[in-house]
């Protein structure tokens, strides 16, 4: 496999994510649910998306987290729970919004 040509560069301007936007963007855009390319979606890390486009937002990580509570209590799970975080810039304001459900459910 060959090298990438920007391997062992700084990433250029061009290239870079605008970070305040981007956590802007996870608190303020609205997903549509009539839109599939919205809808929260799975991978093999977890939840996947991206706030620019509607597809990793706050409105996500509540209905998730929401969703985790109920079932705990359906099935009368009440141990611990481990919420973890990564290197990812939206990962912060997403375990917030996670923690805030948690605590809101007891």
């Amino acid at each position: 496999m060959a090298a990438h040509p920007l391997a062992g560069t700084p990433v250029p301007e061009s290239l870079r994510i605008n970070v305040p936007r981007l956590v802007s963007d996870y608190y303020t855009l609205e997903p549509d649910p009539s839109a599939p390319d919205q809808a929260v979606a799975f991978g093999t890390s977890g939840h996947r998306g991206c706030a620019f486009k509607a597809s990793f937002n706050e409105a996500h990580i509540l209905a998730i987290t929401q969703a985790v509570c109920e079932y705990r209590a359906m099935k009368g799970i009440d141990g611990p729970l481990f919420v973890g975080m990564d290197s990812h810039a939206l990962s912060e304001p997403a375990q917030r919004t996670a923690l805030e459900v948690l605590a809101a459910a007891g």
